[in-house]
């Protein structure tokens, strides 16, 4: 297929405050696209919108929007073409996970998680496909994560929601085949971002990715334009493959105690 060309182009960015939304914005301004950076903090929106604008001289355009709201997708395609703005691509960065066992969690709070890591990223993906098909140069992300890929005891509904990202992105990309869009599913592991900050108070231990090295990862596999979905490093890859030689029991065990041992201080 061949490295893409960004020209010309618009790709909105979800969850560009921060972490690999903001390095996903950086890159593809770096590559010639105009961005629509889309966060609840407007003021952190405003200051990397000055900086691509200085370093890129594309147009950046901000859109501040809670994604805990349901129907944010419909919302912002809305508000996109009264503005006049043809949208090309899109980056369904935007996520948040919880961190206990489920019967002690705040059901309001597992709505939202649900609502931001579920139902608005299909909300997303559903306003912007029939455009992203017809373009047909641009790209479709939906970041998963490396949770997808077994059950998460301590995260089990975030577990659960990127087990969706994962299988719906692996059939828009089927769906999306001979249409010139390249659909990809981005699986990250430990990333140094605010997400894991807030997790466990900030306890995970482990080897971390920086966000530019997941995004460049993501990149480098769209250009490719062959993949349905990766993870981001050689590790997270390997990981994947466990669970192929053990039963389900044992995957869940597994996968219980990697999860206490990496939470502990």
């Amino acid at each position: 297929m061949g490295a893409i060309d960004f020209r010309g182009q618009t790709t909105v960015v979800t969850g560009a405050s921060s972490g690999i939304g903001a390095a996903f914005a950086r890159e593809l301004a770096r590559r010639g696209s105009d961005v629509v950076l889309v966060a609840r903090r407007v003021d952190r929106l405003e200051t990397l919108a000055g900086e691509l604008e200085d370093a890129y001289g594309g147009k950046v355009l901000i859109v501040g929007l809670d994604l805990s709201v349901p129907g944010a997708g419909q919302k912002l395609a809305a508000e996109l073409a009264g503005r006049g703005v043809e949208v090309t691509g899109l980056v369904n960065n935007a996520g948040f996970g919880t961190d206990g066992a489920f019967h002690t969690e705040d059901p309001a709070r597992l709505a939202d998680e649900i609502t931001v890591d579920v139902a608005n990223l299909v909300d997303l993906s559903r306003a912007f496909i029939e455009p992203l098909r017809r373009a047909g140069t641009g790209i479709l992300v939906n970041v998963a994560s490396m949770a997808a890929y077994t059950p998460n005891p301590g995260m089990a509904v975030y577990g659960a929601c990127k087990a969706f990202v994962l299988s719906f992105t692996e059939a828009l990309w089927y769906e999306s085949r001979g249409t010139g869009l390249r659909v990809l599913s981005l699986a990250p592991g430990l990333t140094r971002t605010e997400f894991f900050d807030e997790l466990a108070g900030g306890a995970y231990s482990g080897s971390y990715q920086m966000p530019e090295q997941v995004v460049g990862e993501a990149m480098r596999a769209l250009d490719r334009g062959r993949r349905p979905s990766i993870q981001s490093g050689w590790r997270n890859a390997l990981v994947v493959s466990l669970p192929r030689f053990l039963s389900r029991r044992r995957t869940v065990m597994v996968a219980g105690l990697f999860g206490a041992r990496s939470r502990q201080a």
